[in-house]
Order: C-alpha cells, then sequence, then structure tokens
C-alpha cells in the first residue's frame, strides 16, 4: 500500500523544494515569518472579538458559527495529526533544515492552514462582500508554511479541505 502513494509523495516533495526556494528570494522568508504569525490563533481572536462588538447585527451569530467551527476543527485536527504522524520536511529530507521551528513534530495536516481557511470561510459567509480578501490571506497563510520549510504541500491541502469542512458543517 505504501509503495502505491510513492510517486504522490515525490511530486510533493519536489513542489515543497521548489516553494522553498523561493523563500531565499530577498526578504522573503522574513514576510513569511510575518504572515504566518497571522494564523498562529491571537489575530482570529481580535478579529472575532472586534467583530463581536461592532457588528450589531451579525456579531453574535458570527461569534457563535466561529468558535462551533473551531470546535470541530480543533479535536479532527488533533487527532489526524496524532494518528497519521507524518513527519515535518527537517527530519524527512537529508540535509534539510527548515527556516522556523514548528510548535510539534508532525506536519499532516496543517493547522495554521485549517484555522486560516475555517477563517476564511466564516468570515465569507458573513461578510460575502470580501470573501477574496479573506481567503487571499488563508492562502498566503498556508503557502508561508511551506516557505518556512515547516510543511509539504499535501499538509497545505489537507488544512485547508479540514478547515472549509469544518466550517461547512457548522454554516
Amino acid at each position: 500500500m505504501i509503495r502505491l502513494f510513492e510517486p504522490v509523495v515525490g511530486i510533493d516533495r519536489k513542489g515543497f523544494l521548489y516553494v522553498f526556494k523561493l523563500g531565499h528570494l530577498g526578504y522573503m522568508s522574513e514576510v513569511a515569518r510575518l504572515i504566518s504569525r497571522f494564523g498562529d490563533g491571537y489575530f482570529y481572536l481580535l478579529i472575532t472579538l472586534a467583530i463581536y462588538y461592532l457588528d450589531r447585527e451579525n456579531g453574535s451569530a458570527f461569534l457563535t458559527s466561529a468558535s462551533v467551527a473551531f470546535l470541530i476543527e480543533l479535536p479532527l485536527y488533533i487527532v489526524l495529526k496524532n494518528c497519521i504522524r507524518r513527519p515535518r520536511p527537517s527530519p524527512s529530507i537529508r540535509n534539510f533544515l527548515s527556516r522556523h521551528n514548528a510548535s510539534d513534530e508532525f506536519s499532516f495536516p496543517s493547522g495554521h492552514t485549517a484555522a486560516a481557511f475555517l477563517y476564511a470561510t466564516v468570515l465569507s459567509f458573513y461578510y460575502p462582500q470580501l470573501f477574496l480578501i479573506f481567503y487571499l490571506i488563508a492562502a498566503l497563510i498556508g503557502l508561508s508554511r511551506v516557505l518556512l520549510g515547516v510543511h509539504f504541500p499535501s499538509d497545505i491541502a489537507a488544512g485547508i479541505l479540514l478547515g472549509c469542512s469544518s466550517a461547512l458543517m457548522v454554516l
């Protein structure tokens, strides 16, 4: 069964190395580090509280939807991460060092990406006129994780799927 996935893993590694090398251009790794920080969670809390207090029409519903979606996503993320136990790129690729210290040792799925796309999906439901901006930010957060060398592209794809589906279950 494992041999069946070898071509996919090979493409995933090649894609990872290609994108990671782009991070060597100019200040790209510092920009990626800054963008990645938006996915740490504090940003979501601040925006959610601001919406709750400033938008009398949608604030309460938005808070409830985002909270319930995260209550679905987070346990699924933890179970997937600990069942699949895919090593991050640094231990997987010989002579490779990432540009960022990850918070744990496993990479699949990307939690930053899952949270970013969950949040973009919930935001887009309540504020559809800004959906392009929300998904662009989420995509940049996912890309930043590859540029920093802590996730493979398939980790990002799985994070997108997990985040969007968790939000859509609630909405």
